[in-house]
């Protein structure tokens, strides 16, 4: 079975100099309505990326498990009982 899309389906793949027209083209634009300074300044980055959302919900998830340990500890559960037979007198 052959799978190929006939050529005239299938869209042209630009060359790498015509993507570099397009980037300078939009780069221009870009230096046009924001003015040339503001748009050689680098943009900071503003949030997570998906990596970085892995390795902060594992670390979360490590810290939720490492409080727990200690919570149900009996010297915290001990300790915790105590503070609250005193608060209630």
């Amino acid at each position: 079975m052959d799978t190929t899309v006939p050529a005239a389906i299938r869209p042209p793949v630009p060359a790498p100099a015509q993507l570099r027209d397009v980037d300078a083209d939009a780069a221009a634009i870009l230096a046009e309505s924001v003015g040339a300074e503001a748009a050689r300044r680098p943009v900071p980055d503003a949030g997570m990326n998906t990596a970085e959302y892995a390795v902060g919900t594992l670390a979360a998830v490590a810290f939720a498990g490492l409080l727990l340990k200690v919570l149900t500890s009996d010297g915290v559960q001990a300790a915790l009982a105590g503070v609250i037979q005193r608060a209630l007198g």
